[in-house]
């Protein structure tokens, strides 16, 4: 078991940056990535970021490139989601998850094992 604890939400004016973070604890060990995703009222869940755990390799939605950043602290279990240049579409509730698995593309929520609570994010215009 993993468990994650997402916190940095908020509210927030567009063109300002936020910073995520989820914390994780447990069985952290088999861990291969971890994943930022974002589901807004009425929409599915969407990738937003991921990183590998032990190489750092990132991946981006293409909407966020240049405007999110994703990044790891292996020593305190800890990845975090920088969110600059915030629009109004970025309001959604945030998610962060685990992925055990090498298998399957990083980008696919249905590959994840383990997921937080959710951090609300909410960008006014």
């Amino acid at each position: 078991q993993v468990q994650l604890v997402e916190s940095g939400g908020g509210l927030v004016q567009a063109g300002g940056s936020l910073r995520l973070s989820c914390a994780a604890s447990g069985r952290t060990s088999s861990t291969y990535a971890m994943g930022w995703f974002r589901q807004a009222p009425g929409k599915e869940r969407q990738f937003v970021a991921a990183i590998t755990w032990s190489g750092g390799r990132t991946s981006y939605a293409d909407s966020m490139k240049g405007r999110f950043n994703i990044s790891r602290d292996n020593a305190k279990n800890t990845v975090y989601l920088q969110m600059n240049s915030l629009l109004p579409e970025d309001t959604a509730v945030y998610y962060c998850s685990t992925k055990r698995l090498r298998l399957g593309p990083i980008t696919d929520p249905s590959k994840y094992d383990y997921w937080g609570q959710g951090t609300q994010v909410t960008v006014s215009s």
